[in-house]
């Protein structure tokens, strides 16, 4: 049974940093693509960052230059740096595999989901 743990999430101020982490069990990791969205309070879940097995990483236009995706696979730990915060940010972020098509942000596409962490950017 896949698990995905995420970790991570916090309260900070605008302009301030924050790591999340989503720990991957129960499959071998490098068999997924992985990708992080994230919802906030009545709104629809977005995707926020995308690592396909093969090819680079992809972002939402909102994110892009002030987070970063990455991976370690021996830790089967999926990471994302998210810098320069701002309010708009605030949202619960999730960690989502994919055992399928890797180059979409449609989450339809992604197979297994941790429970989230939430993220709070306060101005």
């Amino acid at each position: 049974q896949v698990q995905l743990v995420e970790s991570g999430g916090g309260s900070v101020q605008a302009g301030g940093s924050l790591r999340l982490s989503c720990a991957v069990s129960g499959s071998t990791y490098s068999s997924f693509c992985m990708a992080w969205f994230r919802q906030a309070p009545g709104k629809e879940r977005e995707g926020v960052a995308r690592l396909p097995r093969i090819g680079g990483p992809a972002y939402a236009g909102s994110v892009r230059g002030r987070f970063t995706i990455s991976q370690d696979n021996a830790k089967n730990t999926l990471y994302l740096q998210m810098n320069n915060l701002k309010p708009e940010d605030t949202a619960m972020y999730y960690c989502a595999a994919s055992a399928g098509y890797c180059y979409t942000f449609d989450a339809g596409a992604y197979n297994y989901w941790g429970q989230g962490t939430q993220v709070t950017v306060s101005s």
